[in-house]
């Protein structure tokens, strides 16, 4: 099954962009996924072309259309496989996760919608069932580089794409953890070395050193992520902390 997305945007030329090269450039050529943009301006009804107009109620900025919006998305929805889900890229939306995008993996594809001004109206998420999906606590000029960005999480986890089917299982978020540092040769470099467990061989240790490092950082730079984790394994955050104390007696 090939992994069809669809973008609707009112900049058509920012893609494929980056996906057109490395790993997902040459999936596409290959045929494990496709991908068509549609111009969102083309679904407009006046001879003007008109996406956006003024906010109700007032205020700064312009809105997109939600009838423009609609039909745009039910081009999409009648051009390509039925199943899948509209996704608009937009801060308001909820943070996209590793789990999420492996569900969308897993998929017949997406259809991405990408804001521009001040955003949609709201009505077309209800109208449409429309997901919201935030890339992070950030204001873009547009949601084409968040599209990107959604794809590319999403290619990399297709069958075939990456070297070795496991590649994908042992990063950052895919356990709940953020991912252990890594090295490689030189083994001293400007005096900074190279831990001395992953020199020695001891496949148990070097396994014990890992999962202990991808603890340590993700306490210390995500404890968002740290809470998550713990409460997963019913265990307060402290209580880890207690218990990694103790094994380190």
């Amino acid at each position: 099954m090939t992994f069809s997305a669809t973008v609707l945007t009112l900049y058509p030329e920012m893609f494929p962009g980056a996906l057109g090269i490395s790993l997902a450039g040459r999936a596409r050529e290959e045929g494990k996924w496709s991908l068509d943009t549609v111009q969102i301006r083309d679904f407009a009804a006046d001879k003007h072309r008109t996406v956006d107009d003024t906010p109700s109620g007032g205020g700064a900025g312009m809105v997109l259309k939600v009838d423009v919006l609609a039909r745009a998305i039910d081009h999409a929805r009648a051009t390509g496989p039925q199943n899948r889900p509209v996704i608009a890229m937009t801060p308001r939306g909820k943070p996209l996760t590793q789990a999420r995008v492996r569900e969308l993996a897993a998929g017949e594809g997406v259809i991405v919608l990408c804001g521009r001004f001040e955003g949609f109206d709201e009505r077309i998420f209800a109208g449409r069932q429309v997901e919201e999906v935030s890339i992070g606590d950030i204001i873009l000029s547009g949601g084409e580089p968040a599209a990107l960005m959604l794809l590319d999480a999403c290619i990399r986890l297709l069958p075939g794409v990456m070297g070795a089917a496991s590649s994908g299982d042992d990063e950052s978020f895919e356990s709940g953890l953020l991912e252990y540092p890594h090295y490689t040769r030189p083994n001293d470099w400007e005096g900074h070395l190279i831990p001395e467990v992953l020199r020695s061989g001891d496949h148990g240790k070097i396994a014990a050193w890992r999962k202990s490092q991808a603890e340590a950082d993700t306490r210390l730079r995500r404890p968002d992520l740290w809470e998550r984790h713990c409460d997963a394994r019913g265990q307060s955050a402290s209580g880890a902390r207690q218990e990694k104390k103790d094994q380190g007696k």
